[in-house]
Formats: structure tokens, C-alpha cells, sequence
């Protein structure tokens, strides 16, 4: 079982080239990193990265986003694995939250991916699954603090380029609003098959509950 963090460190992609790096095994470069990461205490280094057409990030905000991501400059970690930027697109994004009045007669507590609402702290993602299938993994602006959630919800109403985001409240849904963002896609850097999200479980709640005496 892999616990979701939702805790990602940031390391400056200066050797990494691919998920690897150049005269370094695949194994030494992600340890590597990792100690980076831990030495700098998860800030960003993070430079402005490249598309394949030479385009930046703020050209394709007008929602031109058709390029793809070369020579990444940043990787991060999340449910203890590197990732690193795969594409960036332009979306709509609104928010709901676990209750009658967002969810109506469905408020059952359990996600599209039959995962608690609670997973990850209450950060996770709504998407159409045929732009991001259930497990992708986003970081959206304004949202959790930038950090990678993960898709683990579809709604009747969210078709196409939108994302709908969870708020442990209706009034926290309420204030985000309507907002129209760059929404980056995250891919694993490690050459290994990605993680199972069926499988995934869900550390923070269980720690949240332990906490709060099991209530």
C-alpha cells in the first residue's frame, strides 16, 4: 500500500536529464536529489521550463498549450516517488465540497475512484477521465498551496478542460469560486510503471483519525 502525502519537496533539476542523470545510475540520482531536497528544506529552485517549441509557460496561458515540456528543470516527490512536469493546459476549475449542497443525494463520503473524500487531507480533484484519468496527478494555482493532488473524482458537470477541486466545507468551496488557471500535469521521473491508485491508502486520514481519538 502507498500512503498519499500530499508533501512534495523541490530540487533543482541541474543533473537530472530524464529522470536520470548524466555518469549516475537511475538509483544514486533519485537518492541524490532526495538529499538535496531534505538539505534545502523543500524550497523551490525552480526555473521557467521549456517547451518543445521554444514557447514559455506564460505564451501558453491564452490556452495554446498544444507544446510539451523539454529538459525539465524541477523534479519533486510525491507518495515517496520523483516526479517531474509533463505538460501544462489551460483550464476552468471550480470547487465543491463533500455535503448535500454541492454533492446533492450522492454525498456519500466516496469518491468516482471509491477513495474517502478525507484521502489526502481533503486535497483531491474532480476531472473528466477522458483528459485526466482517475490517479493523474495536478497541481493547480491557488489550490493546497501548490502542491500535486491527485484525480480521484469525476462530476456530471465537469466535461472537457475543467477540474472541479474539494474543500472540506461549502464555504470554503464557495469562496474559490469560478477560475480559469494553468493547470500543470505531473508524470513519475523514476522509469517506473506508475502507482496503482486502487491500491493507494491514505496515510493522513488515518493519522488525522488516530489523533482526534478514532472519532
Amino acid at each position: 500500500m502507498v500512503a498519499l502525502s500530499g508533501a512534495s519537496a523541490v530540487v533543482t533539476k541541474q543533473l537530472l536529464v530524464g529522470g536520470a542523470s548524466r555518469g549516475a545510475p537511475p538509483a544514486l540520482t533519485v537518492l541524490a536529489a532526495q538529499d538535496q531536497a531534505d538539505a534545502l528544506g523543500g524550497a523551490m529552485l525552480a526555473a521557467e521550463p521549456e517547451w518543445a517549441d521554444g514557447a514559455t509557460a506564460e505564451a501558453r496561458a491564452d490556452g495554446s498549450d498544444t507544446g510539451v515540456y523539454i529538459g525539465d528543470t524541477t523534479v519533486r516527490f510525491f507518495d515517496g516517488r520523483p516526479v517531474r512536469p509533463a505538460r501544462r493546459m489551460t483550464m476552468v476549475v471550480t470547487a465543491y465540497s463533500p455535503d448535500e449542497r454541492s454533492c446533492g443525494d450522492s454525498a456519500d463520503g466516496i469518491t468516482a475512484s471509491l477513495h474517502h473524500v478525507e484521502t489526502n487531507a481533503h486535497r483531491l480533484v474532480a476531472a473528466d477521465r477522458r483528459v485526466l484519468p482517475l490517479g493523474s496527478m495536478v497541481t493547480v494555482p491557488g489550490y493546497d498551496d501548490g502542491r500535486i493532488v491527485p484525480v480521484l473524482d469525476v462530476g456530471g458537470a465537469i466535461k472537457g478542460r475543467r477540474l472541479d477541486v474539494l474543500f472540506a466545507t461549502h464555504e470554503q468551496a464557495r469562496r474559490w469560486g469560478v477560475r480559469r488557471v494553468s493547470v500543470t500535469v505531473w508524470e513519475y521521473a523514476d522509469g517506473l510503471p506508475p502507482t496503482d491508485w486502487r491500491r493507494v491508502r491514505d496515510a493522513k486520514r488515518v493519522a488525522v483519525r488516530e489523533a482526534s481519538g478514532g472519532r
